[in-house]
Formats: C-alpha cells, structure tokens, sequence
C-alpha cells in the first residue's frame, strides 16, 4: 500500500505516501461491510469505545472523509529519509528561522506518529510567527519511530541497534549536529531518557512528558505525595492498563484483528484519545474528526498497527535498556489529563530536574492539545542551556 517497500531505501523525490485508488476503495469496502458487534446494556464508554460515536466515524470514513487531501498535505510536509547502519528512518526537518537555532529531535508516544508533533515543530521553528523571538528559534527534527508508518521496523528481534542510538546517530552523524536538545513523551519520554543517559556530552537537556521510574528505592524515603502517586498509578493499571498488558504479551494475537478490520483499528484508537486526552468526555472537544482519521489511515495504509506494538513487547522482555540516571538538565511538563502525573520529588530520583511545571490544561496528546503551552515550555526551559 505505501509507495515503498521496508526492503527499500525511499528517494528524497519521491511523494511520501501514494495510495492507490485500489486500496482506498478496499478500506472503504471493508468499513461499509464492518460486522458490529451484539450491544450490551451499559451507558456509553463504560465498557470500551461507544458504538455509537464509532459508527459515526466509520459512516465519515468510508463516504465524506477525503484522504486525498490528507494525502497530499502529508506529500507537502519537510520529509527526509536517512540510512541508519541499514535502517531507513524518516524524519520531518523544520529549519530554525535563526542562524543559531538550536537543533532538538522530536519523539511521540502510542497511538501516534509524527503528524502528532507538527503544530509544535512550527512553532518552535518559526517562533516569531507566533508571537515570540527568533533568537529562541529550534531546527526541529521529527523522526518515524521504527515501525512506526514510514520507518520500516528494525530487520531482528532483538533488535541491533535501540531507538535511542538510532536517533544519536541520525542527529551526531547524519545531520552534523554536536549539541542538540530533545523532547519526548510517553513512549518518546522513554527514548529521550535512555538518548540523554547514553550520550550526555551531545545533550543539552531534555523535556519530557513522562518520567521512568527509578530502578530501586526505599519505600519507607517515600513522601506522602509520591505515596499518592504510586496509589494512582496502580489504580490507572488495574482500571486502564489492559491495553498495555496484551501488547506487552501477545502482541500479535490483536495485530492480527487490527490488521484486518480498520473499524476495529479505529475502536482501539477512539478510546485512547478521548480517555487520555483533556477532553471532558467528548473527543471531539479536543480532537477533530479529520486528525482521528488520518492518523488512523496512516497506520492502515502503511500496515503499522502490528510493528507500532514491539515496543511493548521489547520493554516488557527486558530487550531495552532501562533508564537508570540522567544527569543532563531536565525539564518535566505535567499535564493534567495525562496518563501519570509525577510530582517533582518521584522524577528527581531518576532525573536532574531543573524545572518543572504543571500544566493548567491538556493531556497525553499535548502537542497537538495544547501546542503553544508545550512550546512555551520548551522554549523557556532551553533558553538557558544555549
């Protein structure tokens, strides 16, 4: 379906994406034939995503939406592709509106791609557009994460080379960049972690989203607050968690009904982004039915809801390496929708935390929930490390 294969290294000139019109009346095909499940008597949302907003936006999906718009927003987009040691990577490349911008990569979490980070990407770039000082300017770097839509999964399992060296090397060695920043959160906090712990020297601090958790601990040094947040963190897992259970486990077993049925795709998204998000209850509070669908669409058209689940599976088999201490500066955004809200205390025994800040809005999807806030943030932070 994608205009390359994973065997194949993409070429600069060529469109990003193009969807064949066999492909596309296949997935509409398959929405208008969705076999829906028998309801139960429960109120919406209760037991998982709600029929009702589901079938609304299969009915989009499959009749209004127009993907080729879509498509050729994408084709529009800074697309580079690199050669990693083998490993074709994308990455999104913003150029700073400064002579001195400052490079930082850019990694998003699960379910996401990199059309999750383009709205803060600008911004930072181009930061007089928007009301700030082209001295603070950022060159912005959005990689693929590996397999993750248009960078193919890593060839073996284990893999050769983690998500972080990988970055290290597309930024040190292919771009040239001696010092640059990064930004992550959830699964992208995670790679920003291990990316500053393994190469401080290259680092000039890091923003996150989320924090690991320390290797070990006393629990009697525990505060109450941090007390408070581990109760809440357990109730999450117990209440919410199930999702990252199975892909931790038997990842494949659903990749295979994913893989097959785009309205179960999409079922496996909406739930996530109107529980995680800041949204009230409504998803479309915060998230318009285009976006739902396009980054639905890439993961269909680019077959990537089954290899976007390795990093579950890796972390939980002990295939990537944990985050024991990071010494370069540390900023940590706390936003209150998000999936875990870490007090400052719990993320210093992890991180040097030099600032740190709660958020008065927003969620696990902050770039594009709240991209000024975040880039705010950002921005105040590396402003004393340039």
């Amino acid at each position: 379906m994608n205009s390359y294969s994973a065997e194949e290294k993409p070429v600069a000139d060529r469109p990003l994406i193009t969807v064949s019109d066999a492909d596309l009346e296949d997935l509409r095909a398959r929405l208008r034939a969705t076999r829906w499940p028998t309801p139960w008597p429960l109120d919406a949302w209760q037991a998982g995503t709600d029929s009702g907003e589901l079938r609304r936006l299969v009915d989009y999906w499959a009749t209004d939406y127009d993907w080729r718009a879509h498509e050729a927003t994408l084709n529009a987009l800074p697309s580079h592709f690199a050669d990693v040691d083998g490993t074709p990577v994308h990455y999104l490349r913003f150029d700073g509106e400064h002579p001195d911008a400052l490079p930082i990569v850019l990694t998003n979490g699960w379910p996401s791609s990199f059309l999750e980070l383009t709205a803060l990407a600008r911004r930072l770039a181009a930061p007089t557009q928007h009301g700030g000082d082209a001295a603070d300017a950022f060159t912005v770097v959005v990689p693929s994460l590996p397999g993750y839509a248009f960078s193919p999964q890593r060839p073996s399992l284990p893999p050769a080379l983690q998500t972080h060296e990988i970055w290290h090397r597309l930024m040190h060695d292919e771009l040239g960049f001696d010092r640059y920043a990064a930004h992550g959160g959830d699964l992208g906090a995670g790679v920003t972690s291990r990316l500053a712990e393994a190469y401080p020297d290259a680092i000039a601090g890091i923003h996150l989203l989320a924090v690991a958790a320390p290797i070990e601990y006393d629990p009697a040094s525990l505060t109450a607050e941090e007390r408070t947040y581990l109760d809440e963190v357990a109730t999450w897992s117990a209440e919410e968690g199930g999702y990252q259970h199975q892909q931790s486990t038997r990842p494949l077993t659903l990749a295979h009904a994913l893989s097959d049925s785009p309205t179960g795709l999409l079922a496996w998204f909406v739930e996530k982004y109107r529980a995680w998000s800041d949204s009230d209850g409504s998803l479309r509070g915060r998230f318009t039915d285009d976006f739902v669908l396009t980054q639905a669409s890439l993961y269909w058209f680019t077959g990537a809801i089954s290899t976007s689940f390795r990093p579950y599976y890796e972390y939980a088999h002990g295939l990537t390496r944990r985050v024991e201490r990071v010494e370069v500066p540390t900023a940590v955004a706390v936003f209150p929708a998000d999936l875990t809200r870490p007090p400052r205390s719990w993320a210093e025994r992890t991180y040097n935390v030099a600032r740190y800040t709660r958020m008065p809005r927003g969620g696990q999807f902050a770039a594009h929930e709240e991209p000024g806030l975040l880039a705010r943030d950002v921005t105040e932070f590396f402003r004393t490390l340039r």
